[in-house]
């Protein structure tokens, strides 16, 4: 079933077209992709979609009565309200089922009429399709999996990143028939983003997302729509299916590309020797001939980013932390943390927001005091620092100004000197986009011009905080690629599982209270690790309950058998009168009021049946 078709739709801004006649559908149960380069209106086509935009040209059609919901990357709530106050006024589709189907059982005490009974029997189904009898449970489960614990908070006094995780719980919370994710995994923990993939992939929810994280596409999404040179490929399937296709693509097209050359040369060897009377035959050779050499010319021009830029030679003596303490008040964010940082050495940072990853960062670079402790930096050191900040720059700004305020002249890593806007060139700004403004530019192209001045001062040890939020798939493999080749010493913080299983050699893992603990292995081993932790402390606890269960055997008083007995009886009971009225519910000879009367009695079964069946667990284990 079709959801949503976009027909030609064409944006530009300003005097830059981003995307021209694209076309494509979106149908029920697709879980799709949206694969491009910074700056070529991955996010204005989203907002386009979502009717916060309008199309240069183009329709967007939606099948009858279908609700879409939108996460962008900038929060747009209302910074006046507290959160409870914004989840009452969001008004979700389920929310309003719910007040409608109150409204109608007010009706219908009142006047039993056909119109009436109909209208609660219609709502009933709805209820139960959008499983809206545990509606309040629902958003308590989302608002904890993103740690949003005080709904009485207010909105304003939100964290961007908190902002962010309250706009993507309202989002799922409404339920709507297609949810357009604008890189929903940013400002979220790696617990939040697999749960968010495990929530995802196992809903049948239409989707259709703009993401960098390779995992996330792997493991949620079904298709990709693959926009590259104005052009759209569908491959239907995850990201590794779409890996295989591509690279055949391209090398089919560059066969196609050695075709035209060599039939290029033999048509031009004819176009020299051909006489100046034209013949018809001739003048037809002649435009044939043109058509291949723009073929021949159209050998894939991509944009390369090419990170060459040559390193500071790195001393015996690098970093050295010695008994170092930080604490904010009662905050401890390091207790006598002690290491010394060697050569080449990669380092992931892991650690729940708010446990003092960027401070420790601060202290390495200087920009925080210790309150005890020595910080020995070695004089050849020079730092690279990408924050999640990002640029500080005037919008006003031309990019190639940004470049000269560093250097004219860029030494690469085989001695040779290009200027600022050769060096601008090979990190895919073109001549046009040099003189660009700063405002104009892309969220990810000004984290990729952020990264350009970093890597520009020649650091030889670098540090990476969040580098991969905005930065489209090119740019996050010609970084990785250049990462590994480093030789410098890199720190990483990142929520990108992908990212960090690929550079970084051990784990600094934050766990809170001034513990880092130093784990040798990437991500995905260290959550494997995590994982079997948790495993094994399950069983223990479970082994202890059984001890507690035979030591306290011999406590259980005459009153508390008997109790469970009995309530080995009334459950019994329950759990049969359950069945009986979920097979009545099913009759279509049953009348709405009975329907109505059954299902009250049914929810408070169920209610029952947990409270009993609780008390005779606290019994059982005595026993």
């Amino acid at each position: 079933m079709n959801l949503l078709s976009a027909e030609n739709l064409s944006k530009e801004f300003g005097a830059r077209n981003l995307f021209s006649n694209l076309s494509f559908g979106l149908n029920k149960g697709d879980k799709m992709a949206l694969v491009a380069n910074n700056g070529t209106g991955k996010s204005s086509l989203l907002k386009i979609l979502a009717g916060k935009d309008v199309s240069s040209t183009g329709n967007v059609i939606f099948r009858k009565g279908i609700e879409v919901s939108y996460l962008s990357q900038d929060s747009n709530l209302d910074e006046n309200l507290s959160i409870q106050q914004l989840i009452d006024s969001a008004k979700s589709r389920v929310s309003r089922l719910i007040s409608e189907y109150e409204k109608a059982l007010v009706l219908q005490t009142g006047d039993f009429s056909d119109k009436n009974q109909k209208k609660v029997e219609e709502l009933t189904l709805l209820m139960d399709r959008y499983s809206a009898w545990d509606y309040n449970r629902k958003i308590q489960q989302i608002l904890s999996k993103f740690k949003i614990t005080d709904l009485n908070q207010k909105v304003g006094s939100l964290s961007g990143g908190q902002k962010k995780r309250l706009s993507l719980s309202l989002l799922l919370i409404e339920e709507s028939d297609i949810l357009l994710l604008d890189e929903p995994t940013n400002h979220l923990d790696v617990e939040m983003i697999e749960w968010l993939e495990k929530y995802l992939s196992q809903k049948k929810s239409t989707i259709l997302m703009v993401t960098h994280d390779r995992y996330f596409l792997e493991n949620v999404c079904n298709h990709i729509l693959e926009l590259e040179n104005g052009q759209l490929y569908h491959h239907k399937g995850n990201y590794s299916y779409f890996l295989k296709k591509r690279e055949e693509r391209e090398t089919n097209f560059d066969v196609e590309i050695q075709k035209a050359n060599k039939l290029m040369k033999k048509e031009l060897e004819w176009v020299r020797r051909s006489p100046k009377a034209r013949t018809t035959k001739s003048k037809s050779r002649l435009q044939s001939f043109e058509r291949i050499k723009e073929k021949a010319k159209s050998a894939k021009k991509k944009s390369e980013l090419n990170l060459e830029v040559k390193m500071r030679r790195v001393g015996g003596k690098i970093l050295e932390l010695k008994n170092i303490r930080k604490s904010y008040d009662d905050l401890c964010i390091l207790d006598g943390f002690s290491y010394t940082f060697k050569k080449r050495e990669k380092i992931g940072i892991l650690g729940n927001n708010g446990v003092g990853k960027s401070t420790f960062l601060n202290i390495l670079t200087g920009k925080e005091s210790v309150d005890s402790g020595k910080v020995n930096v070695g004089e050849t050191i020079v730092y690279g620092y990408f924050s999640q900040e990002g640029l500080k720059l005037k919008e006003d700004k031309r990019v190639i100004e940004v470049l000269k305020e560093i250097a004219d002249v860029v030494v690469l890593s085989n001695g040779s000197k290009i200027s600022a806007s050769q060096m601008l060139e090979h990190f895919m700004f073109n001549s046009e986009m040099q003189y660009t403004y700063v405002s104009k530019l892309s969220g990810g192209e000004k984290r990729r011009l952020y990264l350009l001045t970093v890597l520009m001062k020649n650091p030889n040890f670098l540090i990476l905080d969040e580098p991969t939020n905005d930065m489209d798939l090119l740019t996050l493999n010609k970084l990785e690629e250049f990462l590994i080749d480093f030789n410098g010493c890199l720190i990483i913080v990142s929520h990108d599982r992908y990212f960090m299983d690929r550079l970084s050699d051990h784990m600094f893992v934050f766990k809170g209270d001034g513990i880092i603990n130093d784990f040798y292995g990437n991500y995905s081993e260290y959550r494997d690790l995590q994982k079997n932790e948790e495993k094994q402390n399950k069983f223990e606890e479970k082994k202890k309950k059984i001890q507690n269960k035979k030591i306290d055997k011999r406590k259980v008083s005459y009153k508390e058998k008997r109790e469970y007995v009995e309530l080995e009886i009334e459950i019994e009971k329950l759990e049969s009168e359950k069945n009986e009225l979920e097979e009545s519910l099913l009759s279509p000879e049953l009348e709405v009021d009975k329907i109505i009367e059954n299902s009250k009695r049914l929810s408070d079964l169920v209610k029952l049946i947990d409270e009993k069946s609780l008390r005779w667990m606290e019994l059982d284990e005595l026993m």
